[in-house]
């Protein structure tokens, strides 16, 4: 598939569909069951991908998607939530450490506007204060060098969303 092609469509979800969601308990009744979810890490210059197993139990790194244009971007995420047939997406909402709505909250809720558009796939705001510095940590004491460390991070950030999530989910 080529990059100006259209997203593949994907499978809906029952319930709310092609919504951006900030109740845990909402996304999580309308998602399909036994289908996973992906976790992404959205910043300036990469998505940071993880994906769930299918009871979603656990999250693994997946991806880290180069960010260019957002078509190119969506194209590339649709693709592979159509590959590994998702039920819906987590994205990490970089809230303020007060609590406030800053700019990359804002530009964070716009992706997810914009995603909206392409798929029905419901998508779920999940506050990730400090995520990537918890997978900066990690990696330290991992002894990981900072080149792995680079390469690694946003997939690892995404990871930690996406299991904040299922963590919560599961306790509801």
């Amino acid at each position: 598939m080529s990059q100006t092609e259209p997203p593949a469509p994907v499978p809906p979800s029952p319930g709310l569909q092609g919504q951006t969601l900030d109740d845990v308990a909402v996304f999580a009744a309308a998602l399909a069951p036994s289908r996973r979810l992906i976790g992404i890490d959205a910043g300036t210059k990469t998505l940071g991908l993880a994906l769930s197993d299918v009871s979603r139990f656990i999250a693994s790194p997946l991806e880290t998607i180069q960010r260019t244009k957002f078509t190119a971007d969506a194209t590339r995420l649709l693709q592979i939530a159509a590959e590994h047939n998702i039920t819906g997406f987590v994205l990490g909402w970089p809230v303020n450490l007060d609590g406030t709505i800053g700019p990359r909250a804002q530009a964070t809720r716009a992706f997810a506007r914009n995603v909206n558009k392409l798929t029905p796939l419901p998508i779920f705001l999940w506050d990730e204060r400090l995520s990537t510095a918890e997978a900066e940590r990690m990696l330290i004491s991992a002894d990981a060098s900072r080149k792995r460390r680079a390469d690694v991070i946003d997939k690892l950030a995404a990871t930690i969303i996406l299991q904040g999530a299922l963590n919560r989910m599961r306790h509801l």
